[in-house]
């Protein structure tokens, strides 16, 4: 893997410690477009960084800020979770700060989107109405209790989702049918027979966490949904990214 560690500026940030997060520059001509990619509950682990490889090699540059940099999961947790039922905080500062990054180095297009997994998917989804981003990739992610006022002035969506996931029925169908009544470009997609995190070919979590979760997420890596699923994400951003 092509993959750096690295330290996210904030320049008048005052909460203390450092963000970090991970980068990915793919080979080949620049520019390159650039993704802010959104991890899912469990953090940075092999399953996160088997898919920004994945998008490095499809020739995005790409950067995961680590939304626990400041205390680990155990500790930003609740406070991230609190973010993302807001729309607003810390986290949204931090995703921000890679954006900025991206955005002021000199190999990428100007052009940014934003993709996120199960957690990171909710937070894409609601990044997608706020500005900055041309166009976002929401898999499994949550849907906001408001979600007619989090698409208002939206970006470009391609949405992807299990129809297996038991916390998630339905959303497929809401998100097209809001995203349809303000002519928001996009590509929803419900795949029958997966679960949540099918994109997942690593198994994250822990093993607990596996076992009680597994009866409602439906968790299982899908590989034919996960390459159409891909396929359909490069398709998109490409289309709407440049």
């Amino acid at each position: 893997m092509s993959l750096t560690d690295i330290v996210i500026a904030q320049p008048g940030d005052t909460r203390g410690g450092e963000l970090t997060g991970v980068l990915g520059v793919p080979d080949g001509p620049r520019p390159f477009t650039a993704l802010v990619v959104v991890h899912e509950l469990f953090g940075i682990d092999d399953a996160m960084r088997a898919h920004l490889e994945r998008l490095r090699s499809m020739g995005y540059v790409v950067l995961m800020p680590n939304l626990y940099s400041r205390g680990g999961a155990r500790r930003c947790l609740v406070a991230t979770f609190r973010a993302l039922r807001n729309g607003t905080g810390a986290a949204f500062d931090d995703i921000e700060a890679a954006r900025r990054t991206l955005l002021e180095r000199d190999d990428t297009s100007g052009a940014v989107g934003v993709i996120g997994f199960c957690m990171g998917g909710g937070f894409a989804l609601l990044l997608a109405g706020q500005g900055g981003y041309g166009a976002a990739s929401v898999n499994y992610g949550h849907l906001p209790a408001d979600l007619d006022d989090a698409l208002d002035g939206a970006c470009p969506v391609v949405g992807t989702f299990g129809g297996r996931d038991l916390t998630l029925k339905g959303a497929a169908q809401k998100l097209e049918a809001a995203l349809d009544a303000r002519g928001i470009e996009h590509d929803v997609v419900e795949y029958p027979e997966a679960g949540h995190a099918f994109l997942n070919d690593i198994p994250n979590g822990t093993r607990l966490a596996r076992i009680t979760m597994g009866p409602v997420l439906r968790l299982g890596y899908k590989p034919d949904e996960a390459a159409d699923t891909w396929r359909r994400i490069d398709a998109f951003f490409r289309r709407t990214l440049g």
